[in-house]
């Protein structure tokens, strides 16, 4: 394997400052964008929706938890699966404690098609604790886009997609402000952005590395924590 060269600690550090320079400037694009991302126009939650959780029944007003904001992961889970999707699990694992999130007036929580039987077996299986609600006999997945009219059995969850959609709360009126999925909701991930900082990096064959470094086709190395 090729190594990348070796200099003298003089000559690393005028090229980790050339480097800074582009990494500050990228900084400062994502503020751009987010500040963009703060006045986007919005959508009222015009339908009543119904989810089963933990206690019982609850409304899409009920998971902000009297919060102002509502970050809600659309969890792959289909209603015929025995377990959720090996990436968004890996995606959960590294959500941290939410009382930084609830300390900005921000609830978090999953939403998935599986019935509520088959999502709290496999959240104790997971060992989580994040608020996890099943939309099994709502329409939520299918009008938010992330689930086909009807489960598709021979598709890996029952063709069930993800993403994470952002509701704010004005009173008891419910706004839609935003939504990413595929490669904005990877960004939110702490394994990713460690290893984009590594030598290496994520050692998958999409990226940009020098001849010779280990690479696997994307997805392949990824597994559920108790899997490895």
């Amino acid at each position: 394997m090729n190594l990348p060269a070796v200099v003298t600690a003089t000559e690393w550090q005028a090229a980790r400052d050339a480097l800074l320079a582009k990494e500050k400037e990228a900084t400062r694009a994502r503020d751009a964008l987010a500040a963009e991302r703060r006045r986007l126009p919005m959508v009222r939650i015009e339908k009543d929706y119904t989810f089963d959780g933990p206690d019982g029944k609850a409304t899409l007003l009920d998971l902000f938890e009297g919060r102002r904001q509502l970050l809600l992961y659309h969890f792959m889970f289909g209603p015929n699966q025995d377990a959720g999707c090996d990436g968004c699990s890996m995606f959960v694992d590294q959500i941290g404690h939410l009382a930084h999130l609830y300390a900005r007036d921000t609830s978090f929580a999953l939403v998935s098609r599986a019935p509520l039987a088959k999502i709290t077996a496999y959240k104790k299986r997971m060992g989580w604790t994040i608020p996890w609600h099943s939309s099994f006999e709502s329409d939520f997945n299918v009008d938010f886009g992330v689930s086909p009219e009807t489960p598709q059995a021979d598709v890996y969850q029952d063709g069930e997609t993800f993403g994470l959609s952002v509701f704010l709360r004005d009173g008891d009126s419910v706004f839609r402000t935003y939504f990413t999925t595929a490669r904005g909701v990877e960004a939110l991930g702490s394994v990713w952005s460690f290893l984009d900082m590594t030598p290496l990096g994520r050692q998958e064959d999409w990226e940009d590395s020098p001849a010779g470094y280990p690479q696997t086709k994307p997805y392949q190395w990824w597994r559920r924590h108790d899997e490895y």
